[in-house]
């Protein structure tokens, strides 16, 4: 049988195929290959006389993202709260940099807008040829548009804690009560609410998946991204980087470089480029010899 793996916990998968749900085990087979299923995978499995299923084979993954684990990603989703906390736009910067070089397509939310006027924000990145919504977990407004952008799609949201991420998948999904927890006064940050990734379906098709704040959301070495392919990372860059005077600029510091003018000229966010050359100053630092067989 074949089915999409809508939960994992602690070795136990939850399939979703089409006549039912099955609670499924993996074969050991995997894990002397250094595989694990994950939530978004397609699998094949058999059903034993109990009614548990046995994962027989993982079906070839179109994207991934290691730190939480899914696979299969049309979209991320990344929320961040317009105030309480406010946004950290290089740390924003920095995963979607990591979902465009996986093929992940990047969407930003930003909530609060009943506290602070989100504008300026979605400003930024509206202008980066990146889709925006605005919602208020209150009220629910703006909801509406992004569950019906979604549908159809696999998606997953993450975002740091404390930014409405869990009040915004009860807006979407009035029915699933999902725990929210308060900005923690001493630390000005919110405590972690969602402890595993799990998919939930919509009613016109597609599924979203809530998953732990963006301290588990990790661009580790797994999600390396050289100095080299940092800049295609940046998609308002396309139109302004093969036209530098040298054909190996890194739109950092050299003359005649046709990103460094587009900034000058307002046609790319600074703190945008500001995030890139922070990123790419980083990257020079890696060796890509010594990541070879990770």
């Amino acid at each position: 049988m074949n089915g999409l793996i809508i939960k994992a916990i602690g070795g136990l998968y939850t399939v979703e195929a089409s006549d039912g749900i099955y609670e499924c085990k993996a074969r050991g087979i995997f894990r002397k290959k250094g595989i694990s299923p994950c939530c978004g995978d397609k699998v094949e499995f058999t059903v034993e006389n109990m009614g548990y299923g046995l994962i027989e084979e993982i079906l070839p993954r179109r994207s991934e993202i290691i730190r939480p684990p899914m696979a299969n990603l049309d979209v991320l989703v990344f929320v961040s709260s317009v105030c309480e906390p406010k946004p950290n736009l290089f740390l924003l910067d920095r995963f979607i940099a990591v979902a465009e070089y996986k093929g992940i397509v990047p969407v930003v939310v930003f909530t609060k807008i009943d506290k602070q006027d989100s504008s300026a924000f979605s400003a930024i990145y509206r202008n980066a040829c990146i889709d925006v919504f605005e919602v208020n977990n209150i009220s629910s407004e703006g909801s509406g548009e992004l569950k019906s952008y979604l549908e159809g799609k696999l998606s997953a949201f993450t975002g740091n804690t404390g930014v409405g991420k869990s009040s915004l998948m009860n807006c979407i999904f009035p029915d699933l009560k999902l725990a929210t927890n308060e900005i923690s006064d001493k630390l000005g940050r919110g405590k972690h609410t969602t402890r595993h990734v799990q998919l939930y379906k919509l009613e016109n098709g597609g599924y979203i998946a809530d998953t732990p704040g963006f301290s588990s959301f990790d661009t580790n070495r797994y999600d390396i991204i050289y100095k080299e392919k940092l800049a295609d990372c940046f998609c308002e860059f396309k139109p302004f980087k093969d036209k530098c005077r040298f054909p190996d600029c890194s739109h950092t510091k050299e003359k005649g470089c046709a990103v460094i003018e587009a900034v000058d000229n307002g046609q790319i966010e600074q703190s945008r480029y500001d995030s890139y050359v922070k990123m790419y100053d980083n990257a020079k630092l890696l060796k890509e010899w010594a990541h070879k067989n990770v």
